[in-house]
């Protein structure tokens, strides 16, 4: 005869189990791991430190990541659907046509520093006030994305897309090979060098001599 109590605490068990949430990782360093043959435990992860590591091509969905820094590593192809990125620094990190739209909005805070950010996409994210130094983003997709009081210092910023962007305050200065249109974008007291405002009148077929 079946025990109906024992199947039933069997299963509760199980469901107990599945669902226990794991303990995250924290103030811990990860230096020179390749996480495209070594799988990466799937837990939250604060305060931790990523020096040169392979991301490469690594599915990093619904994983949580606060107070972080990433030195050196590729994130190329990667996958970032739902994942949470909270006060997270990447210096000298490639991350060739991330989707940072697919990332968790809520609370979403990043900076760059000399990465590779090519064809990186960032649609419709609020980025208020990020910072991107040294940073390569060649053909970037910026469309409808808050960049209010956000820095592009010193980037390269070929073929980019700037598309119902706001740019409000934002700092150009120090950036190249930019062009958007005007009337296409919110540019309210965006500061830009009088070389780099050419790139604002590309539309318009004009000859600056």
């Amino acid at each position: 005869m079946v025990d109906e109590q024992a199947v039933l605490s069997l299963i509760t068990n199980k469901i107990i189990a599945k669902t226990m949430i794991q303990p995250p990782i924290e103030n811990k360093v990860f230096d020179k791991i390749d996480f495209t043959t070594t799988r990466i435990a799937r837990v939250e992860y604060d305060n931790c430190i990523f020096k040169n590591c392979n991301f490469y091509s690594t599915n990093l969905s619904n994983m949580i990541f606060r107070q972080c820094s990433f030195d050196g590593c590729d994130f190329s192809l990667s996958e970032f659907k739902n994942t949470t990125l909270h006060d997270i620094n990447f210096t000298n990190c490639k991350l060739l046509g991330v989707q940072f739209s697919e990332c968790n909005s809520f609370l979403l805070s990043v900076s760059f520093e000399d990465c590779v950010l090519n064809m990186a996409v960032f649609y419709k994210l609020k980025l208020k006030k990020t910072s991107f130094k040294n940073c390569n983003l060649h053909e970037s997709d910026f469309t409808e994305t808050d960049l209010t009081s956000s820095i592009f210092d010193n980037c390269d910023l070929q073929r980019a897309i700037f598309y119902n962007t706001n740019l409000e305050k934002a700092d150009f200065r120090t950036s190249y090979n930019y062009t958007f249109d005007p009337e296409r974008n919110r540019i309210k007291k965006a500061r830009f060098s009088r070389l780099g405002a050419i790139g604002l009148l590309e539309k318009y077929q004009i000859i600056i001599e």
